[in-house]
């Protein structure tokens, strides 16, 4: 399969990590938050694979008609179109509310 990522969903990653270095700037590391970063950006290349597919609980993701899987950390909505899974958004699990 073919990924292609829109570039709201590496913002959303990226803002969310760089929120948590400034709320835990004295805890949180460089290095935790790129290690952070590149594991929810590699997750998304294991939907439909080892993330299977779920109807999306965010109603703004059920009215674009898309699908959602998740990790333990983040969801991410997604259309399939053929060959290719276009991952449409990113949220992280605390932020999963209307």
């Amino acid at each position: 399969m073919k990924h292609v990522i829109k570039s709201i969903c590496v913002k959303n990653i990226i803002k969310f990590y760089l929120n948590v270095a400034k709320k835990y700037k004295h805890t949180y590391s460089q290095d935790l938050q790129r290690k952070n970063i590149l594991e929810a950006y590699d997750s998304m290349f294991l939907i439909e694979e080892t993330l299977p597919r779920r109807k999306p609980t965010l109603t703004r993701w059920q009215k674009q008609g898309w699908h959602m899987a998740n990790t333990d950390k983040w969801y991410y909505a997604y259309t399939i179109e053929g060959n290719t899974i276009t991952i449409q958004d990113a949220c992280h699990a605390q932020n999963m509310h209307e």
